[in-house]
């Protein structure tokens, strides 16, 4: 896809400051004139809502019916005719993503192959590569001490055991994807304007580019 406009995705472990971020960088990009559509996953599509009900305990779900729900949430994110990614990149607006497949990536290989995740979700990436990959990155003990303030309820994925993991299988599947994806780290231990100054940096070094 030949194109001006930016796919931007906000990759971290939960807690991390992803919607933040987003929302920042949002604003930024829209001072300077550009047209952007903030988004996240899962979506709020009906199969977006059976994931979270799934998240939340409501629905019953296995880590493999999980993992299949988010690559047809993932495709339909990006095909949907009313307000699709590839719709939106049509129409010339920079896309920012709260998580794309990166996250399937990790939170899912914690629990099944990696290599099957990657495939499952390969149509995605065929159709749409970010332009960037953005990830804060959190210890998993800052991310449970973010996750319990203020919370009554945490969600399935939410444990210090398994978001140790995950952050393990993100540094997996960034270097095991490094040649054909555009990753940059930030730290996200920092002041939330910190942070969103070293993001900043970053996308307008790939817009001067």
């Amino acid at each position: 896809m030949s194109r001006s406009n930016l796919f931007i995705a906000l990759e971290g472990i939960d807690g991390s400051g992803k919607s933040t971020q987003s929302k920042l960088l949002a604003e930024t990009l829209t001072d300077m004139g550009h047209k952007v559509y903030t988004t996240f996953e899962p979506t709020d599509s009906r199969i977006g809502v059976m994931i979270r009900d799934i998240f939340s305990h409501r629905m019953e779900g296995d880590h493999r019916v999980i993992a299949a729900l988010f690559v047809a949430d993932r495709l339909n994110h990006l095909l949907n005719s009313q307000d699709g990614i590839l719709k939106k990149l049509d129409e010339g607006y920079t896309v920012i993503t709260d998580r794309y497949y990166f996250s399937s990536y990790a939170y899912h290989s914690a629990h099944m192959d990696m290599d099957w995740v990657i495939k499952a979700n390969a149509l995605s990436a065929e159709l749409l590569r970010p332009d960037l990959n953005i990830y804060i990155d959190i210890s998993p003990e800052v991310s449970m001490e973010r996750i319990n303030k203020g919370r009554t309820s945490v969600e399935m994925y939410e444990t210090l055991e398994n978001l140790t993991i995950v952050s393990q299988k993100y540094q997996q599947a960034f270097e095991l994807l490094s040649d054909v994806e555009k990753i940059v780290k930030i730290d996200g231990n920092r002041h939330a304007d910190v942070i969103s100054e070293d993001i900043k940096q970053q996308v307008l070094s790939l817009i001067q580019k």
